[in-house]
This record gives structure tokens, C-alpha cells and sequence, in this order.
């Protein structure tokens, strides 16, 4: 499997994937506006760096790397941190690896970039992400969890971004 940063003509095959893969995961037709935000892989890549998967020069997933805080893309203010948002992998696909390739680059860019911990945000429905980020040896840190409250939420009834990190000074080094 190659991981590699995107080139631009693959934006929109990630859209799609990513689009799919959320879709699948939220058993939902449609993601409302967040599906816009899903499929605009050019604006994540213009502002971070976005990874992806091939394997027989097929896309099979991608990730967005967010280098730091100052970026439109963070979901943390921590100038420490780098951050992982928007993994998916292709429906058809999952349970071979590609997520955890990908979640191993950003955390190899982090190292690179010298930020001493990676951050993420989760749902409730991505329990087999989020065993993925455990083995890997992110944390639960509860006092940086999110609730949303925007379309297709309520305030009454907000989405629960759970919050993961990983401290690089403590993690072990992927390969």
C-alpha cells in the first residue's frame, strides 16, 4: 500500500469515498451540510495536508493532517498539537489496513514536525476507529470533547465529538 500527500486531480475521488464511507457509518442518506464539507477534499488541501492510501494505484482512503492550531481545518487550540480530522476509507475496502496507514503517517508527520501530541475528535457510532486509535495509544481526554449542536443536531440534542490525543513523547514510533 502507498500513502502519500494527494495530488489534485484525486480531490474529488476522495470526496466521494469520504462522502460514502460517513454516509455508510452514520446509516444516513444524506449528512446534511457537513456532506459539503466531507466532499471539498481541494479546501482541506489547500489549508492542510491531506493523505492518501493507494494500493494498485487505486484510491482507497484518505486523512486530513492538520499541521497546527492556526489552520481553518483545527478543532484544538493547543500550539503544541497537530490534529487528524476526516479518515475514511472506502467502504469496500475497510478491515484491510488502510485506516491505520494513514492514521500511522499523520502521526510520523507530527513527529516530523516537532508537535508533541496528536489530537482527534470521534463520534459514538466510530467504535471501530476509535479501537484503532487505542491500540495505537491515543487517550480519551474528556475536558476536550466538542458538542455540536448545528445542522442536522440540536443544541437539545447535540453530536458528541470525542476527543483522543496522543503524546508523541510517550508513543511509540511507527514505521
Amino acid at each position: 500500500m502507498e500513502i502519500r500527500l494527494i495530488r489534485p486531480e484525486e480531490s474529488a475521488a476522495l470526496g466521494r469515498i469520504t462522502v460514502e464511507a460517513y454516509r455508510q457509518l452514520f446509516e444516513a442518506d444524506s449528512l446534511g451540510s457537513y456532506e459539503e464539507e466531507l466532499a471539498n477534499v481541494e479546501a482541506r488541501r489547500r489549508d492542510s495536508l491531506v493523505f492518501v492510501a493507494l494500493e494498485n494505484e487505486t484510491l482507497r482512503g484518505g486523512v486530513t493532517y492538520v499541521p497546527d492550531a492556526n489552520r481553518v481545518m483545527s478543532e484544538f487550540d493547543d500550539p503544541h498539537a497537530a490534529g487528524i480530522r476526516m479518515l475514511a476509507v472506502d467502504p469496500s475496502y475497510q478491515g484491510h489496513g488502510v485506516g491505520r496507514s494513514l492514521v500511522e503517517a499523520c502521526i510520523a508527520r507530527a513527529r516530523f514536525d516537532h508537535r508533541a501530541r496528536v489530537i482527534l475528535h470521534s463520534t459514538p457510532v466510530m467504535v471501530v476507529a476509535q479501537a484503532l486509535y487505542v491500540r495505537l495509544g491515543f487517550v480519551l481526554v474528556p475536558e476536550l470533547d466538542v458538542y455540536y449542536g448545528g445542522e442536522p443536531y440540536s443544541e437539545a440534542e447535540p453530536l458528541h465529538l470525542i476527543a483522543y490525543t496522543l503524546s508523541l513523547s510517550e508513543a511509540p514510533r511507527v514505521k
